[in-house]
């Protein structure tokens, strides 16, 4: 599909978005500027990892805000509940699935095959949480890899969280290792990961984050109104780390990161390490402007373009 964009004619990039949403607040900030990023055609956004129908509902009533009911939910592998993990809760409490006015599958790996196989043109598929359903779509039909650009959030590399020298094993990735191995040994089109180094600085303050919380956009309010529950009670001054808004970013350009092609390995333990027999993965090691991607961050969520 093409779209005008300040008088230009972009060709959108067809997606679909796996997320571990209703965790950590940075996956509501990261969907709601994929919903505002006017280079995306979002075709499935699945839940995955944990109580996977709380996440969908998450989903589905964020959907319904931005109205945005015509994007499909996929609810993925059930997990089980993570207690303390579900922190969003009461602000989705009451809502009923069964009330979404778009569609719902109940098999999101599924869901997310049939997109990515009926798709006359590669798919980006964009991870931001542990990626169980990938790795279960690759067992049920492993040719969905020829036909995807794969963007995620994962890894530490050079640096951890707040520019910390300390390399870690990060959640993503040590959240479901085996998982992780599957994903990141099959055969993308593309591979391009956003590790600690870059998504771990990310944090909006001061007048960039109050215009964020003054807009009255209904899916940014919500956005806010999400946050300020995770928070419980805790000061509401500046946001967390947004991590999963930089992958976003990634589906589309690249030019306010600095890009290496680094051949990376996940460990049996978690980490994410250099090795030369593994495969080659675009890896956003370094920010040249990371002031104009929040700059770009604020601009979306409030509105502009």
């Amino acid at each position: 599909m093409t779209i005008n964009v300040k008088h230009k004619q972009i060709k959108r990039i067809p997606v679909i978005l796996d997320t571990d949403i209703g965790g950590d607040i940075d996956d509501t900030w990261a969907l709601a500027m994929m919903l505002k990023s006017p280079e995306l055609d979002v075709r499935l956004i699945a839940s995955d990892t944990g109580d996977t129908v709380y996440r969908a509902r998450i989903i589905a009533k964020l959907l319904e805000v931005a109205n945005r009911a015509d994007i499909p939910v996929g609810i993925g592998i059930h997990q089980g509940r993570q207690p303390g993990r579900e922190r969003q809760e009461p602000w989705v409490a009451g809502y009923d699935l069964k009330n979404y006015p778009g569609t719902v599958h109940t098999d999101g790996v599924k869901a997310t095959i049939d997109a990515i196989m009926l798709s006359p043109e590669p798919v980006t598929l964009i991870c931001i949480g542990p990626v169980p359903n990938i790795a279960e779509a690759l067992r049920r039909e492993p040719r969905i890899a020829a036909k995807c650009r794969f963007v995620g959030m994962f890894g530490s590399i050079r640096r951890g969280h707040d520019g910390s020298e300390k390399v870690i094993a990060e959640f993503n990735v040590e959240k479901d290792i085996k998982a992780c191995q599957a994903v990141f040994t099959a055969p993308w089109r593309e591979m391009v990961i956003t590790p600690l180094d870059t998504c771990g600085l990310i944090r909006l303050k001061g007048h960039k984050y109050q215009s964020v919380c003054s807009s009255s956009d209904p899916l940014t309010r919500a956005v806010i109104e999400n946050y300020r529950v995770w928070l419980n009670n805790k000061p509401d001054e500046q946001s967390s780390i947004l991590f999963d808004t930089v992958a976003v970013y990634l589906a589309f350009a690249e030019d306010m990161l600095v890009m290496e092609d680094m051949q990376i390995r996940v460990t049996d333990d978690g980490f994410t390490i250099q090795d030369p027999k593994a495969r080659i993965i675009r890896c956003a090691t370094g920010w040249k402007d990371m002031g104009a991607f929040e700059d770009l961050l604020v601009q979306r969520l409030i509105g502009g373009k």
